[in-house]
């Protein structure tokens, strides 16, 4: 009875390892200085990077590129690495970003080399350090810290952000808590449509579309999103309240979740908003041309006018702002979904 016991228990343990869902996978660090960034490793391969190249090169520090559990990228390349059949509309969307449209009249989120600097306010954020670098059990945890400047180079904000990633099985975790604090006076963040923490996903990943696009910004910029031939592209949203499709923009939610299938590869991205965010449950800015994102501080767009909220963060005070993305080589579960929620709700 004893050796068909530990037969069984042996047994149960193979099939644990073989599913791959019940260990939590080794998160290290590769810090690479000459190429401005720090690698993220996830059970031994590379999950993402903090990319820092400057703001010669970007305007903001990013995650880029993200893969999937299965070595997939699900980030567009463009305009930094181009692959084949991409869009090239809105060259501010690298990656995976925080930042916003208005912050004291400069605009965060537009700025990119692509942009006539002369004609509108644009701020930077300038990353300024890397605090530490932790491989704990499960989990790894990477503090970085970041200037907001405006136009002139006047410090705006301070951040500092807590990065924390692991990995289970098909799963990837991501969790970014970014603290900014108001330093040279108070600093407003009226209400406004482009914000606040986003992701630019694959090609394959956005949602099919026979029909070009004009975007316009709040100044009145309009960029072109033309139409594309559809063959691969998979993507559909789906948020907590079961909305689908395009109809998840403007539409508040505890979570969006999207998923699509790349080379026969099925991928969830998923964005889980925090309880203690402003403005939770937050709207959805996510497009089906590829840009997914949620913004907490803009809801005068989202409501069509019922609900404005103008953020002011007083001289000397901060606030934190915390998001979970979770990117899958599976399509995740509402009941899944709902589950990493109620899990990132406990967290500080």
């Amino acid at each position: 009875m004893k050796i068909a016991t530990n037969k069984f228990i042996l047994g149960s343990l193979s099939l644990l390892c073989a599913a791959g869902t019940s260990f939590a996978q080794k998160v290290t660090f590769n810090k690479k200085d000459s190429e401005k960034k720090v690698e993220v490793m996830i059970d031994g391969k590379v999950f993402t990077n903090y990319f820092y190249p400057g703001e010669d090169k970007l305007k903001k520090a990013v995650l880029y590129p993200v893969y999937s559990p299965q070595g997939t990228l699900v980030t567009r390349g463009w305009p930094l690495d181009p692959r084949p059949g991409e869009r090239v509309d809105h060259p501010h969307h690298v990656g995976v970003w925080l930042n916003y449209e208005d912050v004291n009249g400069n605009d965060y989120w537009n700025n990119s080399d692509a942009v006539d600097h002369a004609k509108r306010a644009y701020g930077t954020i300038i990353h300024t350090g890397i605090t530490s670098m932790k491989s704990k059990k499960g989990k790894g945890e990477l503090v970085v810290t970041a200037d907001w400047v405006d136009k002139n180079g006047k410090l705006t904000l301070k951040e500092v952000t807590t990065y924390t990633f692991s990995g289970k099985g098909n799963k990837r975790v991501m969790d970014r808590a970014t603290t900014l604090t108001a330093v040279n006076g108070d600093v407003a963040m009226p209400d406004i449509k482009d914000g606040m923490f986003a992701i630019r996903v694959a090609r394959e990943l956005e949602l099919p579309s026979k029909k070009p696009e004009i975007f316009t910004d709040a100044s009145g910029i309009a960029t072109k999103v033309p139409s594309l031939n559809n063959e691969g592209i998979t993507g559909n949203y789906r948020n907590s309240n079961g909305v689908e499709g395009e109809d998840v923009w403007g539409k508040r939610a505890v979570w969006c979740n999207l998923t699509g299938e790349i080379k026969s590869e099925p991928i969830s991205v998923a964005i889980i908003d925090h309880p203690k965010n402003v403005g939770y449950p937050a709207y959805f800015h996510a497009r089906g041309y590829g840009l997914f994102a949620i913004n907490p501080l803009g809801q005068k767009a989202f409501s069509d006018g019922k609900e404005v909220l103008n953020f002011v963060l007083k001289n000397g005070s901060s606030t934190t702002f915390r998001y979970r993305m979770v990117v899958a080589s599976e399509h995740l579960s509402d009941a899944a979904l709902n589950a990493e929620a109620t899990k990132f709700a406990g967290t500080k």
